[in-house]
């Protein structure tokens, strides 16, 4: 035999053997991909059946004492089980969950890893109902999602659960007996919302946010205005009847917490807030529909979230023993005054927005100067910008806000605008807005609906406010510039007032719940107070709404803008008031109104405007309009930052570079539970891959 013909000899005989190795190989289960993604465990041979007692910690409590092995996974052993991420996920689920759809999902999944046996004839698996299944999966699926968390494969409702005429096996029917006993029992007195009063840290801030837009996804979603300066999320959610988008002439409301990073309890409240808004208008409270209903209510939680980390390590270090000798404290006991207040960049945000107010009084004298929507200097890029000054600016700028709150602590009082004294030199000076009234009435909005805010015998934490019944012009308490509720006032339509909720920054856990009664009906309040003044449409003869029409008001010498559709709010208290609307190209229409003092709702004015040739500007009047009124569109002229997209937290992210194409840049929070564990990499809880 020469070389050629041995060597096609060999050829076929090894393409033969592998031939016979594919022919006789036991047949393989798994769908094309599972076993790259660990959805199935094949070993090289096959099994007979066995059933064993069910020796799982975390499955022990089925109502049926015997497993089957190989499971409906193929897993052959306990041990298998065991070392899988699938029994890790049971594992953690409650923790990972915040408790929610516990044991409901921990059970569900127990009876597909641990199926029930059936000894007689032969040994096979009893599959779990797909009813019971597609239950939970309806009920929790919103709970996944709220975590960035795929549904785990093996609670494939259609793949590995059975019909009930496949004579299934329902493992939660003695879970729902024991909860329907429960139930039966409970006082019509409990509270109807269930609220876990417990410090949250970023990754559950996140969670519970997202957790309760899923829940109430027809009046809720969560979306990102930025990111923090170390890239973290400021995510806020909103509640309305049809959130995405503004309706005409629905108020907007906005509520931001934590701006200083170690003043935590706003940011508690308004997680709180954000559960209660949902589960409430589920459970058919009126009062909470009726709000969400009418009004487009924005939550920013946490402004700081970077400051909010360093804050809370600095209350773990004081509670460790071994750190408190060497521990510098600098205000209360739990946390230091300042410790965690700035950004990650050292910023106070409440220090950096483009100082406004200082304009307005410059300028204040001139005849035409106009006192809204002052334009930001270009001076003001030139300085340092914080990444979530900007993210706030954009935001307000974007959305037609009509008032808002910003929540601090440190004392226990509200102030309001003007926060910048109208004299350089005076650091305690009464420099009020020329919407002082309406200001005053906002503050007393809330201070009055507080369990013990408008007490002049509350005692307080180190200032006076003797007879101010828990309100104060901010600049007569004490001056600043650069201030948040000076620059809603003085760039858009939006009134702010700031929210001093108390003497202690970080207060202890267990005065959550309490603080909680003591601002919920205030905060409600708050929100119901955006119903008030008047409100309405200018349109064209046309019938088409008019962008950026003027509402003025004799007398108050601030005017606010129509929104993209021509509809505008105008906060102000009863009386009888001269209102004029006014646009570029169009004629003035002034209307006499009275407001009643006992209104429940905005009074509806609308205005028609005609248009007429447009006038020529006066030279040196356009000077002055080509320095504010026309700048006021453009923003962020030298583009320091990038834009940032709205796009939901947790879609892909850019790769870190071109070689990790499909790579997020960063795993979720709760990767790190598999990881740790040396597990194989779960790729199958992955969204958006």
């Amino acid at each position: 035999m020469d070389t050629t013909e041995y060597k096609t000899f060999l050829t076929v005989f090894t393409l033969f053997n592998v031939l016979s190795i594919c022919w006789c190989a036991p047949q393989r289960f798994c769908e094309p991909g599972d076993d790259a993604s660990g959805r199935c465990n094949n070993g090289p041979d096959e099994e007979k059946p066995v059933c064993s007692e069910i020796n799982l910690g975390y499955c022990n409590d089925l109502d049926y004492s015997r497993t089957i092995f190989p499971n409906i996974l193929g897993q052959r052993s306990r041990h298998e089980v065991e070392s899988g991420a699938e029994y890790l996920l049971l594992s953690v689920i409650h923790g990972l969950l915040n408790g929610e759809c516990s044991p409901d999902i921990r059970l569900l999944g127990c009876s597909v890893l641990a199926p029930r046996c059936q000894d007689l004839p032969n040994p096979a698996p009893v599959k779990s109902c797909r009813s019971a299944c597609e239950a939970v999966r309806k009920g929790c699926g919103h709970a996944f999602e709220g975590i960035d968390m795929a549904w785990p494969y093996f609670l494939d409702c259609d793949r590995f659960f059975a019909s009930e005429q496949e004579g299934c096996h329902d493992p939660l029917a003695p879970l729902r007996a024991r909860q329907e006993v429960a139930f039966s029992n409970l006082s019509p007195d409990e509270p109807s919302t269930i609220i876990q009063f417990t410090y949250h840290s970023n990754a559950q801030m996140y969670s519970v946010l997202k957790r309760t837009a899923a829940k109430c996804s027809h009046i809720s979603r969560t979306y990102s205005i930025g990111r923090s300066t170390e890239g973290k999320d400021l995510l806020a959610i909103e509640f309305t009847d049809n959130p995405g988008g503004h309706e005409l002439l629905e108020p907007e409301i906005k509520l931001v917490g934590n701006m200083h990073g170690n003043e935590v309890l706003g940011r508690q409240l308004l997680l709180y807030l954000a559960q209660y808004l949902c589960s409430e208008y589920l459970l058919g409270n009126q009062r909470i529909q009726t709000l969400v209903n009418t009004t487009r209510i924005h939550i920013l939680a946490s402004m700081n979230p970077d400051g909010y980390e360093l804050a809370a390590a600095e209350v773990e270090d004081s509670n460790d023993p071994e750190q408190q000798p060497h521990h510098n404290q600098e205000g209360h006991e739990l946390n230091g005054w300042t410790v965690g207040r700035t950004n990650a960049q050292n910023l106070d945000l409440n220090r950096n927005f483009p100082d406004l107010t200082s304009i307005l009084y410059r300028n204040r004298r001139i005849k035409r100067f106009r006192t809204d929507h002052i334009p930001i200097p270009d001076s003001y890029w030139f300085g340092k910008v914080a990444s979530e000054t900007y993210a706030v600016m954009k935001w307000i700028r974007s959305v037609p806000f009509v008032q808002s709150a910003s929540l601090h602590g440190g004392e226990l009082v509200i102030s309001y605008p003007f926060d910048f004294s109208r004299h350089l030199y005076e650091e305690r000076m009464f420099s009020p807005t020329p919407d002082e009234q309406a200001f005053k009435q906002l503050a007393r909005t809330y201070a009055d609906s507080h369990a013990s805010m408008a007490d002049n015998n509350t005692e307080r934490c180190g200032a006076s406010f003797i007879r101010s019944g828990g309100i104060i012009n901010g600049a007569l308490w004490y001056s600043f510039p650069g201030g948040m509720s000076d620059f809603n006032y003085l760039h858009t339509n939006c009134l702010e007032i700031t929210v001093e909720l108390g003497c202690d920054k970080f207060p202890s856990e267990e005065e959550l719940y309490p603080e909680w009664l003591r601002n919920k009906e205030a905060l409600l309040s708050f929100m119901e107070s955006v119903h008030r003044g008047i409100k309405g449409v200018v349109k064209d003869e046309e019938g088409y709404g008019i962008k950026g029409a003027s509402i003025s008001v004799r007398g108050i010498r601030k005017d606010v803008t129509t929104a993209e559709d021509g509809d505008y709010w105008r906060l102000m208290n009863s009386g009888t008031h001269i209102i004029t609307a006014s646009a570029k190209g169009y004629s003035k229409v002034s209307k006499r109104i009275y407001l009643p003092a006992q209104l429940e709702k905005a009074g509806r004015v609308d205005f028609l405007l005609k248009k007429v040739p447009v006038q020529p500007v006066r030279p040196d009047y356009h000077l002055f309009l080509s320095s504010s009124l026309d700048t006021y569109e453009r923003f962020d002229p030298y583009n320091q930052f990038q834009s940032y997209g709205r796009s939901e937290p947790g879609e892909p992210r850019e790769p870190r570079d071109p070689g990790m194409a499909g790579e997020w840049q960063e795993k979720p929070w709760w990767w790190t539970y598999f990881t740790q564990a040396g597990v194989s990499a779960p790729t199958w809880l992955l969204r958006n891959i």
